[in-house]
């Protein structure tokens, strides 16, 4: 098999396990305080055991250090609000609100890159809303508090996205997601005394919630990470964008076949999900002549959007 088409059945497969990241969201009974915590600090556990990720914070100047930290914290944020926004709907509505973060990035990365902004872009954004108007109406009302909070974690992944990809080049991916996610860990024990409705950040779970945390961390972080950073040497940005932009696809579909969520939700949303990966894949199309060059990319603070654009 050639390389390249190697290449593309291991980002698909990483996708496949993003997509399981809303499922397992779902069946892990922690609030999400709790299960995001223990998440980031497993990963950030098994990270600080690899000989590679200590050189890198011995060689990485305390400024950057800082700049990487301060991602962190949005990182955390935005896995706290997605994993919230599934716990208030449920898996599918949380991978939609997520779908909405290229949309959002194309916003706000020509503001922190400071280029000047494409019309193009403006037409994306366009696009969506009548999607979005659909989502709403498509599920019942006591799931679209689910739907705000999840248009929320969306923003987060496009404002550490486009931070991630000013300084992706300037740190190991490996020892800079250890620090975002050691980061994070440490503000989301700070925020939960704030926080009082959440729960503690250290709730022990039970074994039930045990395993599936173990699987959430490792199985559909790490894994994930480690094939796409060797995928990603063969890929193109735009490709893998194209991919990766399946991954709410990867999660609706799981959504219904394990947890049989069509049955809570009509038409108009799927309709509307239509629509909106619509505006998401014309995203790349629309900007592929600047984007098919390689770039390095971060993985595994988020899900597929932990690549930087």
């Amino acid at each position: 098999m050639q390389a390249a088409s190697k290449a593309r059945l291991q980002i698909h497969f990483c996708v496949l396990l993003w997509g399981f990241t809303a499922i397992l969201g779902k069946l892990i009974t922690l609030p999400a305080l709790p299960l995001v915590w223990w998440r980031m600090l497993l990963v950030t556990a098994a990270l600080l055991l690899m000989p590679r990720v200590w050189r890198g914070l011995r060689a990485m100047p305390a400024r950057l250090l800082l700049a990487y930290a301060g991602i962190g914290v949005l990182v955390s944020l935005h896995w706290l609000t997605f994993y919230a926004s599934i716990k208030l709907s449920n898996a599918s509505v949380g991978a939609t609100c997520i779908a909405l973060g290229p949309v959002f990035l194309a916003f706000i990365e020509p503001w922190i890159a400071k280029r000047r902004f494409d019309p193009r872009e403006l037409l994306i954004g366009a696009m969506v809303v009548p999607g979005v108007m659909m989502v709403v109406g498509g599920v019942p009302h006591d799931m679209r508090p689910g739907i705000a909070v999840g248009v929320l974690s969306a923003l987060f992944v496009a404002l550490f996205g486009s931070l991630n990809k000013r300084l992706v080049e300037h740190g190991d991916p490996l020892t800079v997601t250890c620090i975002e996610l050691g980061t994070g860990t440490i503000f989301l024990t700070a925020l939960a005394p704030l926080l009082p409705h959440a729960g503690p950040a250290f709730m022990l779970p039970n074994p039930h919630d045990a395993l599936l945390l173990l699987a959430l961390s490792f199985g559909c972080t790490l894994l994930p990470f480690t094939l796409a950073l060797v995928a990603l040497r063969h890929l193109s940005a735009f490709g893998t964008q194209m991919v990766t932009n399946l991954e709410p696809v990867y999660a609706i579909v799981l959504a219904i076949l394990l947890l049989g969520e069509q049955r809570q939700l009509d038409r108009w949303f799927y309709v509307g999900v239509i629509v909106i990966l619509a505006a998401v894949f014309a995203h790349p199309l629309l900007n592929r002549q600047q984007r098919e060059t390689k770039q390095p990319e971060l993985l595994g603070t988020s899900e597929s959007h932990g690549m930087v654009d």
